[in-house]
């Protein structure tokens, strides 16, 4: 929905760059494109609007979002919620929730921040509630062919968040998960390397399996088989919102 038609005239070369939310690019991008560059990381947390913690929201509540991940990881916590659609940009979500179409919604921290709304919501901490894969980034993407341009965007490449970004989409490409599968994922500089925490669930957040690892930005190995140590772990609830490796 956020990429077909700028991928359109990047094609086309109408356009030599496009600029991405990155957690909203499918894992698997054609090979005629490549990220550029990836901008320093900002806030990768999810901020809760209407209650100031998940333990604050009221009994019962109606919760509304449109992300499987942030409402199977809710349910997971709070089975007492009642979860509805909630789509549309910022300022349409906020209005839905002014209007009473729900009592608490989640917004990334990341575009509140971007709009100098900080203050509308409760960020939420990675301890408790594991954020989206590529929450936070943004990414620059050009054709792979494009000299000149790969030139120009390598100079504002963050390496970094560039690390941390691949291997939140390998993970996630391993485990044949979208930005539409119930996944989360944290992936942070940790001992000597980085270090990487994600769970899976069913849609219904009754079940939830958990795992981590700790690994060198060079070598994604140990990513992947923490994604296929999830999937044999995952009851067929689970499983069944993944494909297994691409």
């Amino acid at each position: 929905l956020w990429t077909k038609e700028l991928d359109v005239w990047l094609a086309e070369g109408r356009i030599d760059v496009s600029v991405h939310s990155a957690k909203d690019v499918e894992t698997i991008r054609p090979d005629e494109f490549g990220f550029g560059a990836v901008l320093p990381r900002a806030d990768r947390r999810d901020c809760l609007v209407g209650a100031k913690s998940i333990a604050d929201i009221p009994q019962g509540a109606v919760v509304g979002t449109s992300a499987p991940r942030r409402a199977s990881q809710l349910l997971n916590l709070r089975p007492d919620c009642k979860v509805v659609t909630f789509r549309g940009n910022v300022a349409t979500r906020l209005g839905k929730l002014e209007a009473g179409e729900a009592d608490v919604t989640f917004l990334a921290a990341a575009g509140l921040e971007r709009l100098g709304e900080s203050a509308v919501g409760s960020p939420l901490e990675v301890d408790e509630w594991i954020p989206a894969a590529a929450q936070g980034a943004i990414v620059l993407e050009c054709r792979a062919d494009d000299e000149a341009t790969k030139s120009a965007l390598a100079a504002i490449d963050d390496h970094g968040t560039r690390a941390e970004l691949e291997a939140e989409r390998a993970l996630l490409a391993e485990l044949g998960g979208t930005c539409h599968s119930p996944v989360a994922v944290l992936c942070q500089p940790g001992g000597e390397g980085l270090a990487m925490r994600a769970a899976l669930f069913s849609p219904d957040g009754s079940e939830r399996v958990d795992g981590e690892t700790v690994f060198d930005a060079l070598d994604l190995a140990p990513v992947k088989a923490l994604a296929k140590d999830l999937l044999t772990r995952a009851t067929p609830a689970i499983a069944a919102n993944f494909g297994g490796p691409a």
